[in-house]
């Protein structure tokens, strides 16, 4: 069968479906395509299900800490109990999703999408004729080439394991990796994390990630660092990885390994038929109004462009707000990004936000970089937290926060209150004339901006 539309989305995580219902609303004839369940990623095997089960690692962390501090008993989290627990919140959203679509008479096609040339986009039989098309494909892991690298589970496929091996290896120290170890550990795995680099989650602040990778130690975590991952066996039940470190090779067995060496756009879609020209990082290359720069009737979003964002929700989101105006106004709306801040949901969190330590040394701005250790304030001390700290970037002249960096039960929370000031430009005086409701970690702003003073 072949139809015309005035838009074909590739994609149905949250860019692509916001990006549908906007044009559909405004009278455009909308067709939108997914090899995979409709819903995307975030609420089906990323964002969400991981801080649902994160959670329980949070309170086993909590009843630790406080063991013989009034909290006494056992307590143990039980892996189907939680992953039953998980398919409430994802095993919903495929088909609210697609009735969605349905109701605003947006026509649904399940399968695999490739281009047939600079306006069609082939799925199975079906060949749509877009107007415009969007590409919105979100991201997969990607392909490194080790010997044995199909022997390595996803996050996708450890997010629906029905049982917890007792031995799990990581390979990689990202956000996958280190999120899904502390939960591991927790849930009474044994775990092990094989990294190529220095420490773990190279985008957060040294300090801070040194920090965690001792409290990682003390749950229980295994950290390899500066060791290559090289190739991956299977013999019976059993894994075996080899990496080299300082060029001597070393083995590693466990029950299961999990790939958490990055990810790369998703965009098996024939690009070269539909004249798209990728970047460096795979991605869409793309003007300021997210349009391939090469197909100007093709636009991209989320983690489908090749952008200077990083690759988060979020920014799937202001993407998609920026391709609608764009769509239905003739590139009325150049794409902008603000500070976007950034957390990994260890135990403890992470997050970051604005100027690092590094840019502020390279800076011809005046700042200050203050950091402290803070697990004696009152916020830390009355749970036990084992690490907390913080580190902040401020503009000496000006008197405003440039960049912030937390390590702490409540660094989700405190992190985007430091965005807003660092998008608002607030000086220390008028983010201290805010009033927090006390005792709270965001009451501890004004002490962390005092410490700067």
């Amino acid at each position: 069968m072949e139809k015309n539309y005035d838009l074909v989305v590739v994609g149905t995580g949250t860019a692509g479906s916001s990006i549908a219902q906007a044009c559909k609303k405004a009278g455009w004839d909308v067709a939108i395509i997914d090899r995979r369940t409709f819903g995307g990623t975030c609420p089906q095997r990323g964002c969400d299900p991981k801080k649902v089960l994160v959670g329980a690692a949070e309170w086993m962390d909590w009843k630790e800490r406080m063991s013989g501090k009034g909290l006494a008993g056992d307590a143990h989290i039980d892996w189907k109990e939680l992953m039953a627990f998980k398919k409430t919140f994802t095993e919903p959203v495929p088909e609210q999703t697609e009735k969605k679509f349905k109701e605003l008479g947006i026509d649904c096609y399940h399968g695999e999408a490739k281009f047939e040339s600079e306006t069609q986009i082939k799925v199975d039989k079906d060949v749509l004729t877009g107007r415009k098309i969007v590409l919105a494909t979100g991201a997969q892991p990607v392909q490194l080439g080790l010997e044995g690298e199909d022997l390595m589970i996803h996050s996708d496929d450890f997010l629906e394991l029905e049982e917890l091996p007792k031995k799990i290896i990581f390979a990689g120290g990202g956000y996958i990796s280190m999120e899904f170890a502390h939960l591991a550990a927790r849930a009474g795995a044994e775990v092990e994390i094989i990294h190529g680099g220095e420490r773990p989650l190279e985008q957060f602040d040294p300090d801070l990630v040194d920090l965690l990778v001792k409290r990682s130690e003390q749950a229980g975590i295994t950290m390899h660092l500066n060791t290559r991952v090289e190739s991956i066996e299977k013999n019976g039940d059993t894994f075996t990885v080899t990496g080299s470190k300082d060029d001597t090779q070393q083995t590693f067995t466990a029950d299961l390994v999990v790939h958490g060496l990055g990810r790369a756009p998703a965009l098996d879609v024939n690009p070269e038929k539909g004249n798209i020209t990728l970047g460096d990082k795979g991605g869409v290359q793309v003007n300021e109004y997210l349009q391939s720069v090469s197909n100007s009737n093709v636009y991209a979003a989320g983690d489908s462009a090749e952008t200077s964002a990083p690759p988060l929700t979020p920014i799937s989101s202001r993407d998609s707000d920026a391709v609608i105006q764009n769509l239905l106004n003739d590139n009325s709306t150049p794409i902008d990004y603000p500070v976007v801040p950034s957390v990994a949901f260890t135990v403890p969190k992470i997050g970051s936000v604005g100027m690092t330590e590094e840019e502020a040394k390279k800076s011809k701005q005046k700042t200050k970089v203050t950091y402290q250790e803070i697990t004696d304030w009152f916020t830390f001390k009355r749970t036990n937290e084992q690490a907390a700290a913080f580190k902040l970037i401020t503009d000496v002249e000006k008197g405003t926060v440039l960049g912030a960096h937390i390590l702490g039960d409540n660094a989700d929370d405190l992190i985007n209150h430091f965005s807003t000031a660092i998008r608002l430009e607030l000086t220390f005086e008028e983010m201290k004339k805010t009033i927090f409701a006390y005792p709270t970690a965001a009451s501890d702003i004004g002490s962390m901006l005092n410490e700067v003073e």
